[in-house]
């Protein structure tokens, strides 16, 4: 049994340095997932709920925003506490360890949650609908009540270097509403209601939403038990998810729903992935790149590519829902949906975090123009080649580009929030638990998980169809106990 590190070795040539640095990071890398691995589960949650705390102190002490401050002060006891627990309960030997991680994830998503939640949508109502909330709850509320109308939510858009139908009294990037069409539904039920006492709130529809789809899609996901709990700390419970759907999580449902959509990828149920994955992209632009990634690995019960009935299920809610706006206005939609996010309407947008591409384009203006198409050429031909030299994909390998992909993207947007590392984050999170022997490419040499550790085997080898064999019980000792014996094999 090899660790994929050991496979690293520096080549001849001008690439050897960096070949080098690359097998001395992932070196670092498998011995902090060695660490991880052998301090327990439950003090690996302490760890991280500890974690939590501080960024929440620390948000609440630096943020400019009320959403986040106020989410940053009420969150920092719960997480302390939990993670407190935690420690002192993960020093004992338990037989049911996991129902314990279980109830404190729940402790979690109770003090981190529905609690700020709550108090946040409450206070906002009590200040006549204004404050405590990211400015995309105003916008998203907007819109449903425009849609509740029959009116067009496509108003705002920049003619001649001017601005067109600005709404009076707020910030000229609140006029914009930039997402397709079906984001509005999450306004909706706030639309005719002023006395709900802040309940119809579209964070809470947003927030139901989230829950429903991430149930549903970690009820069908194969992984085990600890793996779907790491997938949903990280999805709902640490500030990664508990922040955005306290705040102002537009992107919160989008996510679910390509969780959803990755676990029907999985069990190859394309029609359920189809309808996932044109519901997120039938709502914002950041779900296409997974919509159409999922065209490559997508494979009917029997293996076959069914990447026309994806591609007609994604196409089709997509059309319905967005061509009877884009016929209405087309220069408004094309404003709102991709030239306001991508930072090319004119008007500066709360989106734009101090990261590469925006400090770039602020020294060199001109960048703007280059930058983003040059990135997109020079990664398409780099995603290009790995994919040409690791055909047929599998699911996990399909994430852990569209995680690197993300990344790249978020570096280069000239208007971009460091919030949307949480895609990138959760891809690779999600291609990490997929990577299991059932999935992986026909052939001899698989990739199974062992513990969260990525381990090359080979199923020729007696030690390594061992492994592949190990059921549920022993893929939840600690990975020194099970590598010792097979080895001793």
């Amino acid at each position: 049994m090899t660790l994929r590190t050991s496979s690293i070795t520096a080549r001849r040539g001008p690439f050897t340095t960096l070949n080098v640095m690359w097998a001395r990071l992932w070196n670092v890398r498998d011995r902090f997932i060695t660490w991880w691995t052998a301090l327990g589960k439950l003090t690996g949650d302490g760890l991280l709920y500890f974690s939590a705390a501080g960024f929440s102190l620390g948000l609440g002490w630096t943020s400019l925003q009320p959403a986040q401050w106020q989410w940053g002060y009420l969150t920092v006891g719960p997480y302390l506490l939990i993670g407190a627990v935690a420690f002192i309960v993960g020093r004992r030997v338990l037989r049911r360890e996991h129902l314990v991680r279980v109830i404190l994830l729940g402790a979690v998503l109770i003090g981190a949650v529905f609690v700020p939640l709550g108090l946040e949508t409450h206070w906002r109502q009590l200040h006549g609908g204004h404050g405590d909330a990211q400015p995309e709850v105003g916008v998203i509320e907007r819109s449903g009540k425009l849609l509740s109308k029959g009116q067009d939510p496509y108003r705002v858009y920049v003619k001649h270097g001017h601005l067109v139908n600005e709404i009076p009294g707020l910030p000229a990037f609140e006029s914009f509403f930039p997402y397709f069409p079906l984001m509005g539904v999450f306004g909706l039920p706030a639309a005719d209601t002023h006395q709900s006492k802040g309940l119809t709130d579209a964070r809470i529809i947003m927030t139901l939403m989230t829950l429903f789809a991430s149930g549903w899609a970690l009820a069908l996901l194969r992984l085990s038990k600890q793996q779907k709990l790491r997938v949903a700390q990280v999805l709902l419970a640490l500030p990664t998810g508990a922040l955005f759907l306290s705040t102002g999580g537009d992107d919160m449902p989008i996510l679910a729903l390509l969780l959803l959509g990755v676990a029907a990828l999985q069990r190859r149920q394309t029609n359920l992935a189809g309808i996932s994955f044109g519901l997120a992209a039938a709502m914002k632009l950041t779900a296409w790149p997974m919509a159409a990634g999922a065209l490559l690995v997508v494979r009917n019960p029997e293996g076959r590519s069914t990447w026309r009935r994806l591609l007609l299920w994604v196409g089709a809610i997509v059309v319905v829902t967005t061509v009877p706006f884009v016929y209405k206005a087309p220069a408004a939609f094309m404003s709102n949906v991709f030239a306001f996010p991508l930072g090319f309407a004119g008007v500066a947008s709360p989106a734009a975090s101090a990261l590469p591409g925006h400090v770039l384009t602020t020294w060199f203006p001109a960048l703007g123009h280059v930058l983003a198409p040059l990135a997109f050429l020079i990664g398409g031909y780099f995603a290009t080649k790995y994919v040409h030299r690791h055909w047929p994909l599998t699911l996990s390998q399909l994430l852990a580009i569209l995680s690197v992909v993300f990344t790249v993207m978020i570096c280069v947007a000239t208007a971009t929030r460091v919030g949307y590392v949480i895609y990138p984050l959760n891809f690779a999170l999600w291609a990490a638990v997929t990577q299991d022997h059932k999935g992986a490419r026909a052939g001899t040499r698989e990739s199974v998980t062992l513990d969260g550790l990525g381990v090359l085997v080979d199923l020729e080898r007696p030690v390594d169809a061992r492994r592949a064999g190990l059921g549920d019980g022993d893929a939840d000792l600690p990975v020194e106990t099970v590598v010792a014996s097979l080895l001793k094999e």
